[in-house]
């Protein structure tokens, strides 16, 4: 294995990839642009309590100018792996070995359904690391590794894996059932990245009270049945193992909180999400994991925007936004089942504007509400009282979302305004004010 491409240099990819280009000049980086440009201007620095120091490795973010690899170490988000491997496709040949660190218990299978060939070691990181900024990873603790053949025998290529980490200063042992020790991880991981986020705090949080070790044995439980599931049976004392291990991890976040604190994407679909995926295929209850894996996409997932996405603001006191099921969904006694009765010969369902004002808390002082168009060309401001009155917002017309040639998908109609004709296409967002706001309808009073 005369040359390594580490494939990513976050906190995994960073602090291993950054130790192997201090001992073996053959490493190259496959880098994103953004920490390729950082680390071409100041390399790639690694600040530990043992001590800081920085690389300065061949890096580039195509493969096809890096020197062809004989091992690669994939240090991607789960959810990267896929684009990682479209971009290596270019440059892997029938000796290239591909060596794991996500998290997870599915990247190896999914090499090997694409590739189709005997070219992976499952592996196992044990780091607490985060980024500090591009080109730079702050390590915490640990930084070890765990390897292993699938099939369980100790070959050459495993070997020289483990010497060529061994000899840059890292442990890293070698096991003989890799998918179990991938799932012990999976075990800690669907405890603690989730909880750490659920109760924005430290593991120590979790550990401290006597209800939530029950709760953490129930997750690890559902874990350990779906693992059984899937032929890979753990310890029938796992669940106390995990909480054995993480006395010493007491102080840590998580790699799922660092990532939801930077406003990146969370791995949550890749452990509790796939637990909860593969029990219901195995027919193996999973209600914790299914609970935090919804928790979790939804303290962290950003809101909703785009224009079939209804947004609340203004003079209220906590913004609302709503899609087309959220407006079906409200009281039957706001909605206008058919419209003909408003406007003749109008097929079609929407909303009565005084409903969907009662779902934000308004200001006691708000008295006016703004119904701004998608292109932010076009509003019209009615009073409350005109607005509670008259308004209706369109968004069914024949069975099926109100299309855009017809105004969609929400449309505002104020039958009974007359002359004032408040007519807005491709309504978008609501603004509750003091006072009127923007208004683009001419001076001089005319008919729709």
């Amino acid at each position: 294995m005369e040359q390594i491409m580490m494939v990513g240099a976050g906190a995994v990819g960073g602090f291993f990839g950054a130790h192997l280009a201090k001992t073996h000049s053959s490493v190259s980086f496959l880098l994103r642009p953004r920490t390729l440009e950082a680390v071409k201007a100041r390399g790639l620095t690694i600040r530990s309590a043992a001590g800081t120091f920085t690389v300065n490795p061949v890096a580039a973010s195509d493969p096809r100018v890096l020197p062809r690899p004989d091992l690669v170490i994939l240090a991607v988000k789960a959810y990267d792996l896929d684009e990682a491997m479209n971009q290596l496709a270019p440059v892997l040949a029938e000796r290239t070995v591909l060596l794991t660190l996500q998290n997870g218990v599915e990247a190896e299978d999914r090499i090997l359904r694409r590739l189709g060939r005997d070219c992976v070691v499952g592996g196992v990181a044990f780091i607490y690391a985060k980024i500090a900024e591009p080109g730079v990873i702050e390590h915490y603790k640990k930084g070890a590794l765990a390897i292993g053949e699938l099939m369980g025998h100790r070959s050459q290529r495993v070997l020289r894996i483990a010497e060529l980490f061994t000899q840059a200063g890292i442990p890293c042992r070698i096991v003989e059932d890799i998918r179990r020790s991938k799932w012990e991880k999976m075990c800690w991981n669907c405890v603690f990245n989730p909880l750490t986020v659920v109760l924005n705090d430290r593991v120590a949080k979790a550990l401290d009270h006597p209800e939530m070790l029950n709760v953490i044995r129930q997750i690890v439980g559902e874990v350990a049945a779906v693992s059984a599931g899937c032929k890979v049976p753990l310890a029938p004392d796992i669940a106390e193992q995990v909480v054995k291990w993480t006395q010493e991890l007491r102080d840590i976040h998580t790699s799922m909180y660092d990532d939801w604190k930077a406003g990146r994407r969370t791995e949550i679909e890749y452990l509790n999400g796939y637990v909860a995926r593969r029990g219901r295929e195995l027919g193996i209850p999973t209600p914790l994991n299914e609970a935090l894996t919804a928790m979790i996409k939804t303290i962290t997932e950003e809101e909703r925007i785009g224009p079939d996405v209804l947004r609340i603001d203004g003079a209220v006191l906590q913004p609302v936004t709503l899609d087309r099921a959220a407006l079906t969904a409200l009281p039957a006694e706001h909605q206008v089942c058919d419209l003909s009765t408003l406007l003749p010969g109008v097929k079609g369902k929407g909303i009565r504007v005084k409903g969907l004002l009662e779902v934000p808390a308004l200001d006691v002082d708000a008295d006016h509400v703004t119904f701004h168009a998608q292109d932010g060309q076009f509003a019209v401001s009615l009073t409350l009282a005109q607005a509670s009155e008259h308004g209706v917002l369109v968004y069914e017309m024949d069975g099926a979302p109100l299309p855009a040639s017809k105004g969609g998908p929400f449309r505002l109609l104020a039958p009974g305004l007359g002359d004032l004709c408040a007519n807005v296409k491709g309504v978008v967002r609501i603004e509750v004010t003091r006072g009127p706001g923007k208004d683009t309808r001419p001076l001089v009073k005319r008919h729709c």
